[in-house]
């Protein structure tokens, strides 16, 4: 078993010790001077050492205090580190947002770091599923979910409407809507059926060119590789300009012509039977603020 003086008169004299004044020690641990000389002065006859020499207007360490300062000082910052570790730990919270596989590489992705900066104490999960995530289950907390609606027992937040346009890499010369007699399609194929789609077929109708095969050229599975495939000059797509903005911003890819399609909305959903947290909000707070900032 431990054997240890008072934790007042070792706080007191760590703090005394450490300043050199027991005014300034009192101001520090909010008691008054005397009452740090006190503790001071009952932990001294506990252990049976003067621990101070006392002069006019200040205070020196003996050779024993010399001794025992280090020792409480590093004991006392020691425990101010792991206090405040387990502290933050248990401030620390988590967020799970989900999304499609390709705005989560496009958009989410390159963002991230400034949600980090600006919430640290949030680890943010990005769920990427084509599958819908039911939000009931707590398999996420929020998800930007893009269609028509409705979307029952969610509180549904339209973010931004999404519109589609013919995107070439620069390198390739398309120009005009004759280049796409002799250019490559591109298509990515649809995880769901709509006539709404965004497909060659319904831009050539409502562009109003005849005379070309909608359905030749390369087909992907998966929007992201479309995506570098236009990049890599592969050929000419019909892209979201909200996954594409940021190489559209840098030059990679262009719009050479329209017209555009106008696609659906980009919803941010939650539960309405579950908490709205104040991470959770912040994280509605942050991705509203990203389309204020720059709208699509």
């Amino acid at each position: 078993m431990r054997r240890l003086p008072p934790l007042t008169g070792l706080r007191a004299f760590e703090a005394a010790a450490r300043h050199l004044s027991f005014k300034r020690a009192a101001d520090e641990l909010h008691v008054t001077p005397t009452a740090i000389s006190h503790q001071v002065r009952q932990l001294e006859e506990a252990i049976g050492v003067s621990l101070f020499e006392r002069r006019t207007r200040q205070v020196a360490l003996t050779a024993e205090g010399l001794i025992l300062l280090p020792v409480l000082r590093d004991g006392f910052d020691s425990f101010a580190r792991v206090i405040d570790g387990l502290s933050r730990t248990q401030r620390r919270t988590a967020v799970t947002l989900s999304a499609t596989p390709a705005f989560t590489a496009k958009w989410l992705v390159p963002r991230i770091a400034a949600f980090r900066k600006a919430r640290p104490d949030i680890d943010l999960t990005l769920l990427a599923s084509l599958e819908v995530v039911g939000l009931g289950s707590g398999a996420a907390d929020l998800a930007l979910r893009y269609g028509p609606g409705p979307y029952p027992d969610l509180v549904a937040e339209p973010l931004t409407v999404d519109r589609f346009a013919p995107v070439a890499s620069p390198r390739l010369g398309i120009k005009k809507t004759s280049d796409l007699r002799s250019a490559t399609l591109l298509h990515f194929d649809w995880y769901r059926r709509d006539s709404r789609n965004p497909t060659w077929r319904r831009w050539l109708k409502i562009a109003g060119i005849d005379g070309i095969d909608a359905r030749a050229g390369l087909r992907f599975s998966d929007e992201t590789h479309a995506i570098q495939a236009t990049v890599a000059g592969a050929g000419i797509a019909l892209h979201s300009l909200l996954l594409v903005s940021d190489e559209l911003a840098q030059g990679t890819l262009v719009v050479p012509f329209g017209p555009e399609l106008e696609g659906f909305a980009l919803h941010l959903v939650r539960d309405r039977n579950r908490p709205l947290t104040e991470p959770i909000e912040a994280v509605q707070a942050w991705l509203r603020a990203q389309f204020t900032a720059a709208p699509q």
